[in-house]
């Protein structure tokens, strides 16, 4: 990342990537690149659509409220997605909205809402939370856009997942021990992760022994503190990271 440009503005764009491809902005777009960067004609912006890794374009103005881009170069090839599946508890806008956005930063591949006995929201905005992964994406330089999942019940999410899977279930009532030598203990790098947190009103009993109940699970605490649940999505998942994902 040292060679990194982190001056040029980044978008995400949801077209095919090749040189000489002309972009066309949405109105949207070319509002911020025009009127709010005031950017001119032959100025460069940064390009990924998630799929064709990120590419060096040239914008191309088509009057005052419209623009297009045009490819020049790639910049960085596309890599393959983090296999890591962010469970969580949705909460109410807001905290939803940062929690989306630290996930993403950290390197969750999967945003996947899981409903459970005390969850706070139930009804949840992909379009919303699409939007927030997106907005992370650009800013941060990441190259794949997560995947937003509906939500799912909690017992159908755990009985769907794979026997080899790991699941890193952040219970707030396992025996508070060091997170990281709790990992540690599994080895290196583990390919495939399931990270869960709940709501703020925490796990039932019959929840926690579901969860705990999969083939492949460890049970960790986060510490002697109590944890807001969007505090509690940037602890885990750079635990996970150091320990068993990309930061190893």
């Amino acid at each position: 990342m040292a060679d990194y440009d982190f001056n040029a503005p980044r978008l995400f764009v949801d077209a095919p990537l090749q040189g000489g491809a002309r972009i066309a902005l949405e109105r949207s777009q070319a509002n911020y690149l025009l009127n709010v960067l005031r950017l001119k004609a032959g100025e460069a912006v940064l390009i990924f659509n998630g799929r064709d890794g990120e590419w060096r374009a040239e914008v191309s103005v088509e009057g005052r409220k419209a623009a297009d881009l045009v490819c020049m170069e790639q910049t960085r090839q596309q890599g393959a997605a983090p296999d890591i599946v962010y469970a969580f508890a949705p909460l109410k806008h807001a905290r939803l909205d940062y929690m989306v956005q630290k996930a993403v930063e950290m390197g969750a591949g999967v945003l996947q809402p899981v409903l459970t006995r005390r969850t706070q929201s139930t009804r949840v905005n992909l379009e919303r939370m699409r939007s927030n992964a997106i907005e992370a994406a650009e800013q941060c330089g990441i190259l794949s856009i997560p995947e937003v999942r509906e939500e799912e019940n909690l017992e159908r999410f755990i009985k769907g997942l794979d026997k080899d899977r790991l699941v890193v279930f952040c219970d707030e009532d396992a025996p508070v021990s060091n997170p990281v030598q709790a990992l540690a203990k599994l080895g290196n790098k583990q390919p495939r992760l399931v990270v869960i947190v709940g709501p703020e009103g925490g796990f039932t009993d019959q929840e926690r022994a579901l969860v705990a109940a999969h083939e492949r699970c460890v049970c960790v605490s986060l510490g002697p503190r109590i944890l807001r649940a969007d505090t509690a999505a940037v602890a885990a998942l750079a635990i996970v990271q150091s320990v068993l994902g990309d930061w190893n």
